[in-house]
């Protein structure tokens, strides 16, 4: 367990593989723009923290993802409410992940109870990918 209280930690937790595995990068983004909040409720040092998580992975699909999603969800909320948006959101992120996650899971369940059935009864190797 990595305990992160600023918007550099986050950063720093992605950029370093600390936090690995394409969910949990985006998840790491989605609270590291609440983190940002916390630290400075100011549009450009957000834009400039999206800016800063991006690029702590360049080649991470949900860390964009997430971090676009959040920008958009938030841009043009008021400053009291802002906070309050970017939880919401953060944790709307986290839940569907978790969902998609598991769908892949009972998926490959299924697939894999279909090849013992038909073709054998034992299964030397599964290879999976990211998720």
């Amino acid at each position: 367990i990595k305990e992160l209280k600023t918007i550099n930690d986050a950063i720093n937790a992605i950029k370093t593989m600390e936090v690995r595995g394409a969910p949990l990068i985006g998840a790491t983004a989605a609270y590291g723009l609440v983190l940002a909040i916390l630290e400075n409720n100011d549009q450009s040092f957000l834009k400039k923290s999206s800016e800063n998580l991006i690029s702590s992975r360049p080649t991470a699909i949900n860390l964009k993802w997430a971090v676009d999603r959040k920008i958009k969800k938030i841009s043009g909320v008021n400053s009291d409410q802002i906070l309050d948006a970017a939880l919401n959101e953060a944790k709307e992120i986290c839940d569907e992940d978790e969902k998609f996650c598991e769908n892949i899971g009972i998926n490959g369940l299924k697939i894999i109870e279909e090849i013992y059935k038909k073709k054998c009864r034992r299964i030397n190797s599964i290879k999976t990918y990211c998720n």
